[in-house]
């Protein structure tokens, strides 16, 4: 078995993937692809995703891209350690909240980045990073209520995989930005002790971007 994934710091997407292949134990080696050197855009990386993005895995010679679809794929492909609930309607209540994370966690941690990290003093608008600070913490109020005890489903899995990333980001904007992200103080305190019990996870600390760490 020779499994590969690519993947790029601090990308949630790829945090996913990574974090998803930790839950089952699978052997892999993990290639980390810097942005700012464009390791994306090389030959040899197209030849395995020609849209030259991460996350992108390949197993034994069989190259495969898009999160959802490497998720599905170590669903089927590595059936130990299950990502997912067995119950059909729980299954389907993840895959709701996992598509939920994709768009709506995604749209308001990417937009406190936005303001936090990519943008000047001089482009920001008070008005916009308080915006964006307010979309972040609503949507952090809603997840709080899909809690079902220590986990999101129940269960430790996909569900906590894909929204954990998404959460990260809003923290880490303020660790960049202060005033301008989410601090894990101001987030809900059930959200906030989810995201202790995730880190806590004995394969957490490999999956973290290291420059994060501090």
């Amino acid at each position: 078995m020779s499994l590969t994934f690519y993947f790029g710091s601090g990308s949630p997407f790829a945090w996913k993937v990574w974090l998803a292949l930790e839950h089952k134990g699978v052997p892999f080696e993990a290639k980390r692809l810097s942005f700012d050197n464009d390791d994306t855009k090389t030959p040899e990386f197209l030849a395995i995703n020609p849209r030259g993005r991460v996350p992108a895995l390949v197993d034994d010679g069989f190259a495969l891209w898009e999160s959802a679809a490497i998720i599905e794929y170590l669903e089927e492909r590595y059936p130990e350690k299950p990502l997912l609930p067995k119950e059909t309607k729980a299954r389907a209540t993840v895959r709701r909240m996992v598509n939920e994370a994709d768009n709506y966690l995604q749209a308001a941690s990417s937009e406190l980045m936005e303001q936090a990290v990519y943008l000047t003093p001089a482009e920001r608008t008070a008005e916009k990073t308080a915006d964006a600070k307010k979309q972040m913490m609503d949507e952090l109020i809603r997840l709080e209520k899909c809690l079902k005890g220590d986990f999101m489903a129940g269960e430790l899995g996909l569900a906590d995989y894909a929204a954990y990333p998404y959460v990260r980001l809003a923290q880490r904007a303020e660790e960049r930005s202060p005033g301008l992200g989410t601090a894990r103080a101001d987030m809900p305190q059930k959200i906030s002790a989810w995201m202790g019990r995730v880190e806590a996870l004995p394969y957490f600390a490999r999956t973290i971007p290291p420059h994060w760490k501090a």
